[in-house]
């Protein structure tokens, strides 16, 4: 007989469907490689897990944000071509090299900073020169694109192995933006190409470009969270739309259930009063896990076959539901989101109650909340 551990809390990340993923991803762009990208320990997934499953599944590249995130891929024995593009002056740039780990230069400082530590560590550094396009973040603007790629051109130390941009509105389908950045993009590269720089990868589209714009994909694209199964435009489409199934499933165990009076206050405040005798159930997650305060009075949970949604406010370690008389034991799953299979609500529907992005639910989920793995062989099914 198996017995059912109780745990607090748990994120189920069910890595066959990451899999399925990255292979719909890969259908959809045929002439291009994909970069899994695993920054923000894969969005809050697992950075080395992730990695390995959709390398499994033919993930060409390794993406990540910070060379620190990209040396512990490495250290944990996560091989192939990986890109790191957060630079900031002092960086670790030799280990990045020594590790065989492309880095990526937006401007003068960073080129230099790369040659000094190719020097140092007696090899070629593979870099990566980004432009900024109009995102107005990180990456060379195009007035001093030409003095960057004439210094990229001439240092010994250094080959250029890319070249990339990031968009600013690829979310939103027709923006100008999108048509203005990728004529640029297309200029910049064509001004490299001509003074003789040779990449192996071009690449300028992200999530949302992966999945509606054809156009931008050249020698590769980034997928980072479409990868995990979340809609990068909900407006456009759920994740079924799209072919994708989300790949964390955020549930805990009920810690009590209590039958309170009418006019009874919930939580701090009392935002939250009891309109009849009732039944609470305490879930032991907050915001110190993750749970954004403010979806308190919004978000919702699948708690006794039915979907609830927060009374009053969310506290650092729990919140409460009303299960308007219902019962249930202690150890009963509240489940806050997940593909749906049980009807639970999605990681878009908390991010509509919290006024944020999907992006950021599924990624604010904190180190107290113990991932558990599914489907860690390839061979294994999602919903086996």
């Amino acid at each position: 007989m198996t017995q059912t551990v109780h745990t607090r809390a748990r994120a189920e990340i069910d890595l066959a469907a990451l899999r399925a993923n990255v292979r719909a991803l890969r259908a959809r762009t045929p002439g291009a490689q994909l970069m899994a990208v695993v920054k923000a320990d894969a969005y809050g997934h697992g950075a080395v897990p992730c990695a390995r499953a959709a390398i499994e599944a033919g993930a060409a590249w390794v993406g990540t944000a910070t060379p620190h995130e990209a040396l512990a891929l490495r250290a944990a024995g996560i091989g192939g071509r990986m890109l790191c593009w957060l630079w900031t002056p002092g960086g670790p740039w030799r280990e990045a090299i020594e590790a065989d780990i492309d880095v990526s230069v937006s401007g003068m400082w960073a080129l230099e900073e790369a040659k000094e530590a190719a020097r140092a560590a007696g090899a070629v550094a593979r870099i990566q020169l980004k432009a900024d396009t109009g995102l107005g973040r990180n990456g060379c603007q195009p007035a001093d694109w030409p003095e960057l790629v004439q210094a990229a051109l001439a240092a010994p130390e250094v080959r250029v192995t890319g070249l990339w941009s990031h968009f600013a509105c690829a979310d939103e389908p027709g923006h100008p933006s999108i048509a203005a950045q990728l004529t640029l993009f297309r200029e910049l590269v064509a001004y490299a190409e001509k003074e003789g720089i040779q990449p192996e990868v071009r690449h300028i589209a992200n999530s949302p470009a992966t999945l509606t714009l054809p156009e931008s994909h050249f020698d590769l694209v980034r997928t980072g969270i479409a990868m995990y199964g979340v809609s990068p435009a909900p407006e456009l489409g759920t994740p079924g739309d799209f072919g994708l199934r989300p790949v964390m499933t955020l549930a805990a165990s009920v810690a009590l259930a209590k039958q309170v009076p009418a006019g009874h206050g919930v939580s701090y405040g009392h935002h939250y009063v009891t309109e009849r005798e009732t039944t609470l159930a305490l879930v032991p997650l907050g915001y110190a896990d993750g749970i954004p305060r403010h979806a308190s009075g919004r978000g919702p949970v699948l708690v006794g076959g039915k979907v609830r949604t927060v009374a009053g406010r969310v506290a650092m370690d729990q919140f409460v539901v009303d299960l308007d008389g219902d019962t249930v034991e202690p150890g009963a799953d509240a489940v806050l989101f997940g593909p749906g299979d049980r009807g639970e609500p999605s990681a878009e529907d908390w991010a509509r109650a919290a006024d944020t992005i999907a992006y950021e639910i599924v990624t604010r989920i904190g180190s107290r909340v113990p991932r558990v793995y599914l489907n860690e062989h390839p061979e294994e099914r999602s919903g086996s």
